[in-house]
């Protein structure tokens, strides 16, 4: 039975089997528990699904009402102008459209992202033009160098996904209209906002009401993912009302299904239960990052979607982590190895209640850490099984354990902690051999000091060292000006929609900067050789007892692999620690801007209701 259901992970390209799927290869026919496909856990309520089972006869049994009659509804319920709205039979309908309408040549998306973005023009022959998010940047898109990247490429089309799947990135309006107005000569922009009804760093994050204004903007949104009910397949894409009624044209007249049409009817008397649900979700993703923060090695970034991303530990095997979590604790994740610019070092865990993540934590300690026979973490040493595709990064990975250059790092931890300078404005210690340049880039030569004579002893290896962990804290919610990126900042450029650790963030209405320079650390020295100091010209005569023996190196840890040289942006198991101590602890976000119990969300942003 294990080898069935892994052996159907393999027979997919880019997505997850399905759940149907899962069911029936595991026996019972029940599925796991799933952190792996991103709904809400809290919508529709039980009162709902009542409701639709007492009617499943008549909704399965007779047509639905048209698409225009079902789109003219849900316009009602969030304030849209029908003209303006086209719904489709799920988002994947409208990016097919989309492509065959409105893409000519060539289209530009950051990976890694939802895979339908890549793989549909190329299925149509278009060339796709993907801009790598850095994991040294902690996977933030820099609006700036993407621009560039366009003009550089001659892109005609550009996509953003906004929050970004599956890092969960998230970039402010102001900066997308920004970039909305400098690349106004495209022949089209798609804002995929399928994620943002559960952020909340804005109370206003929607570019809908923009893209109604201009020609060449598309928004599209889901509906399966913010109600809990992929199953139904139903979403909308907003845009000028040329550009949408050419989508809605080609779209069949009952595109539409009758669990389609019921669920858009009955939204109007759930408004309520349905702003509780965002919510939860919001509250839940702060904990479930705190708890799987505690675990050591592994990093969680930032998130405003349903989900969170995470880098496994040094030496964990991404498939064997999956494979082993579903056959042996029954618990579906998302290994996102198949993922174009991610790699199986990754995944990607929905957002679930705490009775779920209890057993997910469970679950990851005996895979990563339990005996260590059978551990997917290997008993730390100085090589790795971790495979970042690059051989150089590999090669330097392989030779510190995650750690960074051992010898420059292990000078400045014998000179002292303490005596590290901080980078500038920020409090935190750089990084050891920009300790050691005096800002030049490159390592000082050690003074010239001529030691007395002493017996020849050969050099004691330089430990591994261990990165200094910068608290942070979690809870605030993220603001609504561009976030700055952090000291740093990769490739000497200022991140136009930099990604920086939950809690470090600019004040709100800080202004963009678009691609401006800033100063770089000095940079460490990759594989150089160390110089060791020469022996003097004169050396006394040698004793008469024999040298003694070289020093051994340490023993290797016997615990879990450490957190190693965190992504920038992301968060550490000692980073959450620091940042939840005693006085400091996770307070929930608000749902700040969402509706209340009087009112539904507002996906224009064009006056309340209620």
């Amino acid at each position: 039975m294990a080898d069935n259901v892994t052996s159907l992970f393999r027979g997919t390209a880019a997505h997850s089997p399905s759940m149907a799927a899962l069911a029936r290869e595991g026996g019972d026919g029940s599925g796991p528990v799933d952190f792996c496909i991103p709904c809400n856990p809290y919508f529709p309520t039980p009162a709902m699904f009542e409701d639709m089972a007492a009617r499943l006869r008549d909704i399965i049994t007779y047509y639905p009402s048209s698409a225009d009659t079902i789109t003219a509804e849900l316009c009602n319920l969030l304030q849209l102008p029908p003209q303006a709205v086209a719904m489709g039979n799920g988002s994947t309908e409208l990016i097919t459209w989309i492509d065959h309408l409105l893409v000519r040549e060539s289209l530009a998306v950051p990976v890694p992202t939802f895979g339908r973005w890549t793989d549909q023009p190329m299925e149509t022959g278009k060339r796709v033009d993907m801009f790598p998010l850095q994991e040294s940047g902690g996977f933030a898109l820099d609006l700036a160098q993407y621009a560039e990247f366009i003009r550089a490429r001659g892109t005609r089309v550009a996509v953003i996904c906004n929050p970004n799947n599956p890092d969960g990135g998230f970039l402010p309006k102001h900066s997308l209209v920004q970039f909305m107005d400098a690349m106004a000569d495209l022949d089209l922009i798609v804002i995929d906002e399928s994620f943002l009804e559960f952020a909340d760093a804005e109370a206003e994050p929607s570019v809908v009401q923009e893209a109604m204004l201009r020609p060449n903007v598309v928004v599209l949104r889901s509906l399966g993912k913010n109600f809990g009910l992929h199953g139904i397949r139903f979403g909308y894409l907003v845009a000028n009302p040329s550009l949408a009624g050419r989508v809605r044209s080609m779209l069949p007249k009952w595109n539409l299904n009758s669990f389609a049409e019921h669920v858009v009817f009955m939204l109007k008397e759930h408004g309520a239960e349905y702003a509780q649900s965002l919510h939860q979700v919001r509250r839940d993703r702060l904990d479930m990052a705190s708890q799987l923060s505690s675990l050591p090695g592994l990093t969680v970034y930032p998130s405003q979607g349903n989900f969170l991303f995470v880098r496994l530990p040094v030496g964990a095997e991404g498939t064997v982590v999956r494979d082993r979590m579903l056959t042996e604790h029954r618990i579906l994740v998302r290994e996102c190895g198949n993922k174009i610019g991610s790699s199986s070092r990754f995944l990607r865990l929905v957002v679930r209640p705490q009775v779920d993540v209890r057993r997910l934590m469970s679950g990851l300690e005996q895979v990563l850490y339990g005996t260590r026979r059978g551990a997917a973490v290997p008993e730390q040493a100085t090589g790795t099984g971790y495979s970042s595709g690059t051989a150089a990064v590999d090669r330097l990975v392989s030779a510190t354990n995650g750690a960074g250059i051992p010898g420059l790092a292990a000078q400045a931890l014998d000179a002292g902690a303490p005596g590290l300078p901080l980078a500038p404005g920020t409090g935190t210690p750089l990084p050891a051999a920009a300790a050691l340049t005096g800002g030049g880039g490159l390592p000082m030569p050690a003074p010239a000091t001529q030691p007395p004579p002493q017996p020849a002893m050969a050099p004691q290896p330089a430990g591994l060292p261990q990165p200094a962990a910068t608290p942070l804290r979690l809870g605030a919610p993220q603001p609504a000006g561009l976030p700055q990126p952090g000291p740093q900042s990769y490739g000497n450029q200022q991140s136009f929609g930099g990604r920086q650790p939950i809690g470090n963030q600019q004040p709100i209405g800080a202004p963009p900067s678009f691609g401006g320079q800033q100063p770089m650390g000095a940079p460490q020295s990759f594989g150089g050789p160390q110089q060791l100091p020469t022996a003097p010209a004169a050396q006394a005569p040698m004793p008469t007892q024999p040298p003694p023996l070289p020093a051994t190196a340490p023993a290797a840890m016997t615990g879990p692999t450490p957190p190693g040289v965190p992504a920038r942006g992301g968060l550490t198991a000692a980073q959450v620690r620091g940042a939840t101590a005693p006085g400091q602890e996770l307070a929930p976000a608000p749902a700040t801007g969402w509706p209340n119990a009087q009112s539904w969300p507002n996906a224009a942003g064009m006056g309340q209701t209620g």
